[in-house]
């Protein structure tokens, strides 16, 4: 009653909502004419609800199951206790043992985030550190703001501190094999020329928000060196990757239930790579359906929304996209699609492109592609995704989702296609893996005969002018081989890492993996050669995931289908940028390529 009180009390003072610009003059005077009646359907509905609520209440609170979590309830803090003291316990011992004592670091991160988890139910001391780190960090920025009042004497100041931090650390460290500094200056440069080229094609110069920009180049760069630098990063995402190696080992083994032991070994896409697929989408239904994956993902869309100044539904599809893919993120802001501005659609269209999803990323690892390479490459292209965007594209409407964050549930609204329990989300999850298995083998079966189709008659053509095997891929590699040069590759590799990238924009990154892993002379490149291609297929920025985009989004949200076609080829171009930045900066950073292991090994 009182928030319909309160609500009645804002619309005679004339408060609008934040959606009230997208209602017509006509729906806003029906409403007010209907809103004594709709108050009074909507008492009666609360009375019913609290009703219905009241008699659930008294059927749970009887029964095991009922006393079961009343308990819990009122014993919350045995059960934290329990839990402090066994993880604790887990940690020690590994401390203690001398054949353990070497691999404390993930353990030490583990324990450290459960504790900490644990903690919080208690106390309010998560949020008192991150009111205390803001409170610190608007102190410095007061500080910068009183020292240099002038908003472009910042950014310049901010630019400076980033292109020195950056080349600091690129050209102070000595030379190895892998990576010498004439190597470094070069993709450098190559960084150089992709922003300077994307701020000359930008709709907008002055209107770009350089604090996003400077902001996430940064950001890309200090991941890379947390990853290729530094042992902590190595560790981190080694683990993580042997994870995911581990995953397919799981995959196989329904594999050889359904066929044999010695089929789910052989190295086939149809038996190695899409059950890995169906796997994974099915697991990560279950988080799903316990708010994992949603809790992940609005922290790391809460980080980025905060260091970076985007707006909420850019922040929310920029961190979910390396995780569930274009549609599934996209899913994530559906309330919002319809909205969103030019800019918006055009960085959400732009992380999709600039990354992979979670379940092709396991079937690259599936293939034998170091699983280390890709995940850093999916997570430094988060930063790179916005910053290029805002770079191509800058925010000069007023958005809707500016200031707030919005993550739908688990991407069902309806109540009756809910799933009840965590074994039906999982059945749901298997379901659509199935579909998205069978949609990477059909996209690869008809793209791959459609280019071969056209390859065919080029080379027929070309035949007539004494040109040898026209094709798309060989006009495209020689468009390339500068972009080749500019990433640092060794120079007697440059067509060969040319023509991959061209496979992947024409056909898809998946046959340029295939040719990667498999055919001469790809597999024979040097270390630093395959790591470079390695990065720089790691997008979906190719022709086939333009109907993707435009299917999907256009579907959430018809009434910006116009928008939507009209920049997602600015999206794919951006996006292909924001790829190959975390490439070179991938090259400026790395300094040992013997202990980051440049191809990985399907698990067994």
């Amino acid at each position: 009653m009182s928030s319909i009180k309160s609500l009645r009390e804002r619309n005679e003072l004339g408060y609008a909502n934040p959606l009230h610009d997208y209602v017509s003059a006509n729906e806003v005077n029906l409403v007010h004419d209907h809103s004594h009646s709709a108050e009074d359907s909507l008492e009666k509905n609360h009375e019913h609800v609290k009703e219905t609520t009241d008699e659930e209440s008294k059927a749970q609170s009887t029964g095991i199951v009922g006393k079961a979590r009343g308990l819990l309830r009122r014993n919350k803090w045995v059960w934290g206790l329990f839990w402090g003291l066994f993880f604790t316990s887990w940690w020690l011992s590994i401390i203690i043992q001398d054949k353990h004592r070497h691999k404390w670091l993930i353990p030490t991160i583990l324990w450290g985030c459960i504790m900490l988890r644990i903690i919080s139910w208690y106390s309010p001391i998560l949020y008192w550190i991150f009111h205390k780190a803001q409170k610190v960090w608007y102190f410095g920025s007061d500080f910068i703001y009183k020292c240099i009042p002038n908003h472009n004497h910042r950014m310049a100041v901010g630019a400076l501190i980033t292109i020195a931090t950056m080349m600091v650390a690129t050209f102070v460290p000595t030379e190895t094999q892998y990576s010498k500094r004439s190597d470094r200056a070069i993709s450098f440069f190559g960084v150089c020329v992709a922003l300077f080229g994307l701020w000359a094609t930008s709709v907008n110069r002055a209107a770009v928000r350089w604090q996003t920009v400077i902001g996430g180049m940064l950001m890309q760069y200090i991941i890379a060196l947390f990853v290729l630098r530094t042992k902590a990063g190595y560790d981190i995402f080694n683990f993580i990757s042997t994870l995911a190696r581990e995953l397919l080992g799981f995959a196989k083994d329904g594999v050889a239930f359904v066929t044999n032991t010695e089929v789910s070994q052989l190295g086939m896409f149809f038996f190695t790579v899409l059950p890995a697929v169906i796997f994974f989408v099915s697991f990560v239904h279950i988080w799903f359906y316990f708010g994992v994956m949603q809790w992940a993902v609005g922290k790391f869309a809460y980080f980025f929304y905060w260091t970076l100044r985007v707006s909420g539904a850019e922040a929310v599809n920029a961190a979910a996209a390396p995780f569930i893919g274009i549609g599934e993120s996209a899913i994530l802001i559906k309330n919002l699609l319809p909205y969103l501005t030019k800019a918006e659609i055009h960085q959400i269209m732009c992380s999709g492109f600039a990354t992979i999803s979670g379940s092709v990323l396991v079937a690259y690892i599936g293939l034998g592609v170091n699983p280390q390479a890709l995940v850093s490459s999916c997570v430094m292209s988060i930063p790179a995704s916005l910053a290029v965007s805002k770079l191509r594209y800058p925010e000069t409407e007023h958005s809707v989702s500016a200031g707030k964050m919005e993550i739908l549930g688990n991407g069902e609204e309806d109540e009756a296609t809910r799933p009840r329990n965590v074994l039906q989300a999982f059945s749901n999850g298997a379901t659509l893996g199935l579909i998205i298995a069978a949609t990477i083998m059909t996209q690869c079966l008809c793209i791959i005969g459609l280019v071969a189709l056209i390859n065919s008659l080029l080379t027929w053509f070309g035949n007539f002018w004494n040109i040898k095997n026209l094709t798309l891929e060989l006009m495209a590699s020689y468009l390339l081989y500068p972009v080749a040069w500019l990433l640092g590759a060794p120079k007697d590799e440059l067509l060969l890492i040319s023509q991959l990238m061209a496979t992947k924009i024409i056909q898809n990154e998946f046959n340029g993996y295939l040719m990667l892993m498999n055919d001469e002379p790809y597999t024979s490149m040097s270390k630093r050669g395959l790591m470079i291609a390695t990065y720089s297929l790691c997008g979906f920025a190719n022709f086939g995931s333009v109907g993707t985009q435009v299917g999907v989004l256009g579907t959430l949200a018809p009434t910006k289908l116009k928008e939507i076609a009209e920049l997602v080829m600015s999206a794919l171009f951006t996006g292909a940028i924001s790829t190959l930045l975390s490439t070179a900066v991938a090259s400026m950073v790395i300094h040992d390529l013997s202990n980051f292991s440049v191809t990985g090994t399907t698990s067994n």
